[in-house]
């Protein structure tokens, strides 16, 4: 019997995890296509842009599949072919498939808002992280001062996060190069009246307590207008700052729109109860259109799901249709602190952070093995700066 042609596209929670499901049956041959040489763990982005290990938020591709029958290739999906079953990738190399699962994540969306894309930074990638780690110590060893203002755009757990990390972060760098002690201003702008607008109204409030405690200023119910080389403009008015991060909007792959794929709504994919867009071809994770998608957890528990559905398939058992999993949400606010929300239960302070270090461990169990995975973990203790001056600092 000929094996199964599975071509996986996209390197992230979901896409790996399907991989690791299927490379454990003989019957499949497993392609996964991903733009970068790693998996990357966005949850962990906030702390390495605050002085955290890189290696926390990456894993090497070739260390996921190290003896897993999983054939990587690093490039970019640009066109599908669903009736000839064949993709083409950026380069011209073209797969043919029995079976392919879609799982590309989301690109930021900055909604045509004048300036944003010149002059913002994001800490969405480990690119990202990069840039904006050097922006912010560049410009204080340059000006020996902070920012007038450092300005995070989104109410959402990446935006908090990194707002509830950042005020002890500055200081830290200003300690380590000498440079006289001030207070730092950190914004959070968020255009809707709460934090977490999806949460319990509880939740937000602890938030924004949690985050002015921090020193953390809030500007809610503001919409974010324009940006310069020197300013965002918010509800009218502009506040001074070279330091704008945005992390308020995601937008589906273009990749769908670009191959004439249905969309629900919010943008995502349209499909079925086994998570086809059409015969043979499957969408999961941030990508499709089902209720919790945009969590981690979905895209895990999607991967898993169509992986088992397509081994169903070949014992010659009908598949089983999609329950949504409803994900725990758990959102650090500086350290030793966080808001959890499982089912109705919330959770705040260290306990919380204690759910979300185990929250953490788990998801590094699901794309690594069990010493591998632990190492992993251990990195949440971890720092890294390429400065030369605040590594010889955190070594002294």
């Amino acid at each position: 019997m000929a094996k199964q042609k599975v071509v996986i596209v996209g390197g992230g929670f979901g896409g790996v995890r399907a991989a690791l499901e299927l490379a454990n049956d003989v019957r499949f041959d497993i392609t996964l296509v991903s733009d970068k040489t790693y998996f990357e763990y966005h949850p962990t982005l906030y702390h390495t842009a605050t002085g955290g290990l890189t290696c926390q938020s990456q894993v090497p591709l070739s260390t996921v599949f190290a003896d897993k029958s999983v054939e990587v290739i690093v490039d970019k999906a640009a066109k599908l072919d669903r009736k000839a079953r064949i993709l083409t990738t950026a380069s011209g190399k073209t797969l043919q498939y029995d079976t392919v699962i879609l799982a590309l994540g989301v690109v930021t969306n900055y909604f045509g808002i004048k300036g944003l894309q010149e002059y913002a930074y994001g800490i969405k990638s480990i690119s990202d992280v990069t840039k904006f780690k050097e922006h912010i110590h560049q410009q204080l060893i340059d000006e020996r001062k902070p920012d007038m203002h450092y300005i995070i755009v989104g109410g959402g757990p990446t935006g908090i996060e990194l707002a509830g990390a950042l005020p002890s972060y500055l200081h830290r760098i200003m300690k380590n190069h000498g440079i006289r002690e001030r207070s730092v201003k950190v914004n959070l702008v968020e255009g809707a009246p709460r934090l977490l607008p999806r949460m319990p109204k509880s939740t937000s409030r602890a938030v924004q307590r949690r985050l002015k405690n921090l020193g953390v200023r809030l500007h809610l119910g503001k919409p974010v207008e324009g940006a310069t080389a020197d300013a965002l403009v918010v509800g009218g008015k502009p506040i001074r700052s070279h330091t704008i991060v945005w992390t308020a909007g995601m937008a589906n792959n273009p990749f769908f729109n670009e191959n004439g794929f249905a969309f629900g709504p919010r943008g995502k994919v349209a499909v079925n109860v086994y998570l086809q867009a059409d015969d043979n071809t499957y969408v999961i994770g941030d990508n499709a259109n089902t209720p919790y998608s945009g969590m981690a957890q979905t895209a895990v528990y999607d991967g898993a799901f169509v992986a088992k559905n397509l081994k169903r398939i070949l014992d010659g058992k009908d598949p089983k249709p999609y329950k949504p999993e409803k994900p725990v949400y758990v959102t650090p606010v500086g350290h030793g602190w966080a808001a959890a929300l499982w089912g109705k239960i919330e959770i705040f302070g260290i306990f919380g952070w204690f759910l979300r270090s185990a929250a953490d461990a788990k998801a590094f169990s699901e794309i690594e093995s069990p010493m591998e995975a632990t190492k992993h973990w251990f990195t949440e203790f971890g720092e890294q700066e390429d400065c030369k001056v605040c590594s010889h600092a955190m070594a002294s």
